[in-house]
């Protein structure tokens, strides 16, 4: 029996803890989609098909170090394939062993115990003071106001 969207998420959060960007992939269906709405200064907005998932994640451990899940609400929906999931992760950038702490929401649907569709909701101001690139978000964001 396939996995529900509920565990098809909790395997996923456990891979990302145990760095397993191959394993993550996997989760998606081979047409499934990933979109980061938030996403901004020349990050993707939208990956299509497991395998350009599997590119955005390689090397992902190298940059940011996820150590710790302390928190996930996992809310189902009147569509038994998806769930809207509230989580919280805890971790360090590796280029500056800086500490950070992420919060997301995340609609997800599975079909068939794969992740035909994942809506990434999160801060991309925060994302960048992680990653030690917040004056190049802001330079990004006044250039697309400059224009």
């Amino acid at each position: 029996m396939p996995r529900t969207p509920e565990e098809t998420f909790r395997r996923l959060l456990e891979l990302l803890l145990d760095k397993d960007m191959d394993g993550i992939a996997d989760l998606w269906a081979p047409d499934g989609e990933a979109e980061f709405p938030f996403a901004t200064g020349g990050a993707p907005t939208r990956l299509d098909g497991r395998e350009a998932v599997r590119r955005y994640l390689d090397g992902y451990p190298d940059r940011m170090d996820v150590t710790d899940i302390p928190s996930v609400t996992v809310h189902h929906t009147q569509d038994p394939d998806t769930v809207v999931v509230e989580f919280t992760a805890n971790g360090r950038t590796v280029s500056t062993d800086t500490p950070y702490r992420m919060d997301y929401i995340a609609v997800v649907t599975v079909k068939d115990g794969l992740i035909a569709s994942y809506r990434d909701y999160w801060s991309p101001v925060a994302a960048a003071r992680a990653a030690g690139t917040l004056p190049e978000l802001l330079a990004a964001l006044d250039a697309t106001v400059a224009r």
